[in-house]
């Protein structure tokens, strides 16, 4: 029951997932943030079995962080950082313990001055979008980013579009999501901010 929701915007990249830790129909933890800072501009927001999921942004964590330390301080762009993650899921894929995690990689590419938003699977399926989600959300906010998303959007726009998409997930979910954490990924690098 996981709803891990992104936009790339005009100037940045949103990212938002629920609060709320499930398992089945229980919640477990009503403060659950499922998303890791790769590096000052990548954000990875992730879902899938439970503890696939946090070994698995653990480990990319600490080799994107590692990646950095080694190459003196140059990081990796958000395209790389979705390449590599891509390989490491389809790769698990071919081993007798496959990661379950599907992920969203929020960024901003510092040389082109570009965000970027891409949406993986755990089949290693990589694919840069404008708008994407995981989990429930996708077949209930599918709709709304087709109807809504523009490519000129700022960041209150797309606060808007994050809006809009809460409130119909609010309104259609058989369990309460405990709300959103919403991430932007900028120039500046990530920060959080209140929906």
């Amino acid at each position: 029951m996981d709803i891990i929701l992104g936009v790339r915007l005009q100037d940045c990249t949103l990212v938002a997932t629920s609060k709320a830790a499930t398992r089945g129909i229980s919640v477990l933890k009503a403060n659950d943030d499922k998303t890791r800072i790769l590096n000052t501009h990548n954000l990875l927001a992730y879902t899938g079995e439970a503890g696939d999921t946090v070994q698995f942004a653990e480990y990319i964590q600490a080799n994107i962080q590692l990646y950095l330390m080694r190459e003196n301080d140059t990081e990796l762009s958000p395209k790389a950082t979705a390449l590599f993650v891509r390989n490491q899921l389809a790769t698990s894929l071919r081993s007798r313990k496959p990661y379950q995690v599907n992920v969203l990689i929020g960024g901003y590419d510092t040389k082109t001055d570009v965000p970027a938003l891409s949406w993986i699977d755990y089949l290693g399926t990589h694919v840069e979008l404008p708008y994407a989600a995981h989990g429930y959300a996708a077949f209930y906010c599918s709709s709304l980013f087709d109807r809504h998303y523009r490519k000129d959007m700022d960041l209150e726009a797309g606060l808007d579009l994050l809006r809009m998409c809460v409130k119909e997930l609010e309104m259609r979910m058989p369990i309460d999501f405990k709300g959103v954490y919403v991430k932007v990924v900028g120039k500046d690098g990530v920060r959080a901010i209140e929906l």
